[in-house]
């Protein structure tokens, strides 16, 4: 299986049993099973509690993953994915010479943060960021990989804290003892207008006390008891192995148990839901998605016990990333059906050509029923839509690159090692090829990314290759939903391709809308011109503007994943996903781009951290803008 995220290469080390906080699962006919969760634990984020203390020696981010681990997170749907050629013929949108709407925009997290500033330094190298992202009430909420963060309106940090210690987990890697923490993995998060409540949602993995991977895993979902993220948090822990065992449903993946990968999240009136894609945790394969449905108030009052539901969606319904809608404010619910939550899809990695000219809308109906015995309904409709294709990776403008370096370099002097700097990753019998070369930039495979509903429409965008001349870009859809007789149907209300000129590529696309029906849409800029850039455009069902650069890149991508010493398996990372959300009449976006811009000289005399920068192993950052279309 092509593993769609790679961690450092410490990766399965930083596992542990995970705390499980829920009563046997009931069979239900339609495909799922009705969970009752129960509340196993608080935690607490405090204003001003940043940890400074970095120790000098604590940087073994090259530490070895255990023999024989070859399963990841945020995995390919196969290892056969692969760019489909061509794509639609696209004319390249203009980039304004200045932002317009730009209310606000400041570096948010980098790898630097996720590496150090937390946990006494007790992190792992991590790339590349999956970003969450949520505002409202003057907060905004940032998680990424292992760190979370609190910032006020004006980007002040209020909170830093490893996300790790935030679910009330030891130490990602413990430099001192050697022991380890559980992996916590994709976190997203969301703030609810409606109960005015914030949710922050992650998977967790397991090993047993040698390091190995038992199977079993969670998804942990946090809860503020207030309007505030400052403050107490309830935790919720859903076991999410689906083998049988702790109450969970037997979804018979090859092996044994069941890998959730990929959590995404969204709620209506009635539900909070995460949805994750499902594979054998220990063999190959796919085995489909599984739709998680919490009844949201009685998590909101932080309920010792909350109903929930899980539906399966079998890979033979070529579901995959089917990712639930959020929507603006308390008056954009759909209230048909016994309360309705929208989801959609795309299915162009199904098919050999790696095209399609459909995306999948779904929908859950009878949401109200969470709160008293849950019994959603699922439908499933096609939306026809203009042809969209798997993209290839997209080239970088050509910059610093130290680690790059580093790893070529045979020369360097280094006391009580020998010669070549490369002997600071690598032990002597794996000397690495010296024949790296600057990485291209991964574009996705085409996976629906972020799903808005507003004023009775679906919105959706995601990644695909384009041409005239050959690039990736972004395609986005506005999808009027409907139901007749029970059967659920959908129609194109708008869409359209976002394509750069010259050649240069978008990427990772995330949107969401305002009431009022206008939007944003956040993703990379990056190619022969432009370093990996923080860039967006506003959209309606009238269109996208030109393209508008948030901050531009200031170098190279230069992370461990570009370079094939450091693997295998060897993909070039970028993203996994980028995050919008509405507040207001306004929009925050969240993208990765290149703040850091170091030489490798600079890079050696600064320990390789080039002003707290970046770390030896990695140079990304993320970008956080307000904007208001």
């Amino acid at each position: 299986m092509r593993l769609k995220r790679v961690l450092s290469t410490a990766t399965f080390l930083a596992l542990v049993a995970a705390t499980l906080g829920v009563v046997p699962a009931i069979a239900t006919s339609g495909g799922g099973s009705r969970l009752q969760v129960q509340l196993v634990g608080h935690t607490t984020l405090k204003a001003g509690s940043i940890s400074t203390e970095i120790r000098p020696e604590a940087d073994s981010d090259t530490t070895t993953s255990k023999a024989g681990s070859h399963y990841g997170i945020n995995k390919r749907l196969t290892e056969t994915t692969t760019s489909a050629s061509g794509g639609p013929a696209v004319a390249g949108s203009p980039v304004a010479s200045a932002p317009t709407n730009l209310a606000t925009s400041w570096e948010g997290l980098n790898h630097y943060d996720t590496r150090f500033a937390v946990a006494g330094g007790n992190q792992f190298s991590t790339e590349p960021p999956d970003q969450g992202l949520c505002a409202g009430n003057g907060y905004v909420l940032e998680s990424v990989n292992s760190v979370l963060a609190v910032y006020s309106s004006d980007g002040t940090v209020l909170n830093m804290t490893a996300i790790n210690a935030f679910y009330g987990y030891p130490y990602a890697y413990n430099r001192t003892t050697g022991t380890v923490g559980p992996e916590v993995f994709d976190p997203t998060c969301y703030y609810d207008p409606a109960t005015q409540r914030w949710f922050q949602v992650a998977n967790t993995l397991a090993v047993d006390s040698s390091g190995s991977l038992t199977g079993k895993s969670t998804i942990d979902i946090a809860v503020s008891k207030t309007s505030s993220p400052i403050g107490d948090w309830n935790i919720y822990r859903v076991p999410a192995q689906n083998d049988g065992t702790d109450g969970t449903p037997n979804h018979n993946c090859a092996g044994g148990p069941c890998f959730p990968d990929y959590p995404h999240i969204g709620a209506d009136g009635n539900g909070f839901y995460v949805t994750i894609n499902e594979y054998p945790f220990f063999a190959d394969g796919y085995n489909g998605v599984d739709i998680y449905s919490f009844a949201k108030t009685q998590l909101a009052a932080g309920a010792a016990t909350v109903n929930s539901y899980v539906t399966f969606i079998d890979a033979s319904q070529s579901a995959f990333t089917v990712w639930p809608a959020q929507s603006p404010g308390t008056t954009s619910y759909a209230s048909a059906m016994g309360g309705t939550e929208y989801f959609l899809s795309s299915d162009a990695v199904f098919n050999n050509s790696g095209t399609s000219s459909r995306i999948l809308l779904w929908a859950l109906t009878n949401t109200g029923s969470l709160s008293r015995t849950p019994a959603p309904v699922l439908h499933e409709a096609s939306v026809a839509v203009n042809q969209y294709a798997v993209p290839a990776p997209a080239a970088q403008k050509a910059g610093d690159a130290p680690l790059r370096d580093c790893v070529n370099d045979t020369t360097l002097i280094i006391p009580g090692l020998g010669s070549g700097c490369w002997r600071y990753f690598f032990a002597p019998q794996a000397q690495p090829a010296h024949n790296e070369v600057l990485g291209p930039i991964d574009t996705n495979d085409s996976r629906m990314q972020q799903v808005s509903y507003a004023g009775g429409v679906v919105w959706g965008a995601l990644d695909t290759a384009l041409s005239g001349p050959a690039r990736a870009g972004v395609a986005w859809y506005a999808v009027s939903p409907s139901f007749s007789h029970g059967a659920l149907s959908g129609s194109v209300a708008g869409q359209g391709f976002v394509g750069a000129a010259g050649g240069n590529s978008l990427a990772y696309p995330a949107l969401a809308m305002t009431a009022a029906g206008t939007g944003v849409m956040a993703f990379t800029l990056v190619g022969p011109d432009w370093f990996p850039s923080a860039a967006y455009v506003t959209l309606s069902l009238t269109g996208t503007s030109d393209i508008q650069v948030a901050r531009a890149g200031q170098d190279s991508q230069d992370g461990f994943t570009e370079y094939k010493a450091f693997g295998p398996p060897f993909r070039p990372r970028w993203g996994d996903y980028g995050a919008a959300a509405t507040d207001g009449s306004s929009i925050w976006i969240a993208s990765e781009y290149i703040e850091a811009s170091c030489t490798y000289s600079e890079w050696l005399a600064s320990s390789f951290r080039c002003g707290n920068t970046r770390t030896s192993l990695g140079n990304w950052s993320t970008r956080i803008s307000k904007v208001t279309p």
